[in-house]
Parts: C-alpha cells; sequence; structure tokens
C-alpha cells in the first residue's frame, strides 16, 4: 500500500531501525525491490532521480512504482520519492504528477540560496500535503573532484546550521555529510559519528544517509543509534543488475533472445541485493 514517507521515515526513527530508499529505473528493478519489500515484510521506500523520469517518462514512472507496489503488495507500507530533485520546476512537475514526496537538493547552492530555495519548495508542497527532504552539507560525486582533493571539513554538516535550517524551513527530513560519499568517490576513512550525534541532538526530525550503497555491518548499526532513519541505495543494486546481465550473456552456451528471462535473472539479483540491505537496516519484519 501506498503510504506517506514521512510515516515511514518517523516509525523508523522512533522505533530504532533504518528504512532503505532504493532507487529505480525500470521495471524490473521496480519489481525487485517491491517483491523484496514484500517477503522481508518491510516497509521501504521506491525512489526515483530527474534522470529516470526523463528516461521513462514522469507518469509512466510514477504510475509504474504506484500500481506494482498497490497490487502486488497491499499489505507493506511503500512510499513513493523524488531522489534528488534539483529546481523549484521538476518539484513542481513531480507534485503534479502525483509524487507525495520530494527532494530539493540545494546542497550545491551557498547556506542562504539553499535556505530560501528549500524554504520556497516547502512552502509549496506542504500546501499540497507532499514531504521534502533536503539536504545541508555535501556528498561528493565521482569525477565532480579530485578524491586526493577534497577538505572533508567543508563539505560535511554542520550541527550549528542544520538546527537553524530545519528551523526555518520546516523539511520534513534532512540528509546530512560526515564523509559519506556517491557512486564510487572514496568516502572519508572514518565517518564523523560524533558530528552525525550533534545534528540529531538539534534537529527533531529523521536524517538520511545519502551514498550508502556500501554501508554494512557495524557501520550502519552505528548510524542508526546515532540518528540516521534512511539509507539511500542505488549503485549495489545498478551493480547486481548489471554484473548479472553480464554473466547470463557471457555463460550461456546458446544465446537466448528471450530478454524476460535474462532481465527476470537480473532483477532476482537486484532483489537478493535489497533483501540483504533490509537485514542491515533492521527494518525486516517492520511492516
Amino acid at each position: 500500500m501506498i503510504v506517506s514517507v514521512k510515516e515511514i521515515l518517523n516509525n523508523a526513527k522512533q522505533n530504532g531501525y533504518a528504512v532503505g530508499a532504493f532507487n529505480t529505473v525500470n521495471l524490473e528493478t521496480t519489481r525487485a525491490i517491491v517483491e523484496a519489500a514484500k517477503e522481508m515484510r518491510s516497509p521501504v521506500i521506491v525512489q526515483m532521480t530527474e534522470k529516470t523520469m526523463e528516461y521513462g517518462g514522469g507518469r509512466g514512472m510514477f504510475h509504474l512504482v504506484k500500481n506494482d507496489a498497490e497490487f502486488y503488495s497491499p499489505e507493506i507500507p511503500i512510499g513513493i520519492h523524488l531522489d534528488h530533485g534539483k529546481s523549484f520546476e521538476i518539484i513542481q512537475r513531480a507534485v503534479a504528477i502525483g509524487f507525495t514526496s520530494v527532494m530539493y537538493d540545494g546542497s550545491r547552492k551557498k547556506y542562504e540560496d539553499n535556505l530560501e530555495i528549500t524554504k520556497k519548495v516547502v512552502d509549496f508542497c506542504h500546501d499540497k500535503g507532499v514531504d521534502v527532504q533536503a539536504e545541508l552539507g555535501s556528498v561528493p560525486y565521482l569525477g565532480e573532484i579530485e578524491m586526493e582533493d577534497v577538505d572533508w571539513g567543508k563539505y560535511m554538516t554542520d550541527p550549528g546550521q542544520a538546527e537553524a535550517f530545519v528551523k526555518n524551513t520546516g523539511v520534513d527530513a534532512l540528509a546530512v555529510a560526515i564523509g559519506n560519499a556517491h557512486d564510487f568517490f572514496k568516502e572519508k576513512m572514518a565517518p564523523d559519528f560524533d558530528r552525525l550525534e550533534m545534528i540529531n541532538k538539534n534537529v527533531n526530525i529523521p536524517l538520511v544517509l545519502h551514498g550508502a550503497s556500501d554501508w554494512e555491518n557495524g557501520r550502519v548499526t552505528e548510524a542508526i543509534q546515532r540518528g540516521i532513519a534512511c539509507f539511500n541505495v542505488d549503485t549495489a543494486t545498478r551493480l547486481a543488475f548489471i554484473n548479472n546481465l553480464i554473466n547470463s550473456v557471457r555463460n550461456q552456451g546458446n544465446v537466448s533472445f528471450d530478454v524476460r528471462k535474462l532481465l527476470g535473472e537480473a532483477r532476482e539479483a537486484v532483489k537478493d541485493t535489497v533483501k540483504r540491505k533490509m537485514k542491515f537496516f533492521g527494518s525486516d519484519g517492520k511492516a
């Protein structure tokens, strides 16, 4: 069943576990995420970026997720979310399509500009019953900056700014930077968990960690204890899909022309990855 992302995140925060926000790009990854949530009885967030909306069509992708969730897993809490909306215009477009949760990412802007536009987004969205996630601090991408040149002190979220930012914008969730990184960018050797704990004490909303595909075991547990209620996962599922597809084609004596078989096997690889993540996050059995 489709429920608000805010409800999913607040339940996780209050009960000491985290949920996964898994990016989808097509039918196969959508089905993998929804089936994993059903089998694990886990609440889940299915999200997509602007590029995915351009690739599959915003309305088409939104209704693909919505219909799959409502038809195949009516008993599982599933939220649909726009990930990394970079402009007020894309936020407006997502809300018009039907998204009830969006992320406005102004993390690359000056603090004052990020605050101003985020407040504008929140006012617009809350008037329409839409939840808003924002980002403060910066989570680097591969190719954006040389890995050896990162001054992590400039990238990570300032706890004092976080308190003022949340108070002045009214956002429902905050993505934070504590040394985490997107894609294959090399993360800070040791996440700044003390900084995370200070942020959590300063704000009373769920905190989100982006670039969390490789976060497992003890790091996940400590992050949850220090305030993280949601981990974003994209790279791990994409790798599972692509690697399985490549191996399936390479290992077949007779090349299969049944696309459904090839993509179905890749879907199962993604599902296994999502299920493993749900166990690490502690969301299994919480639906």
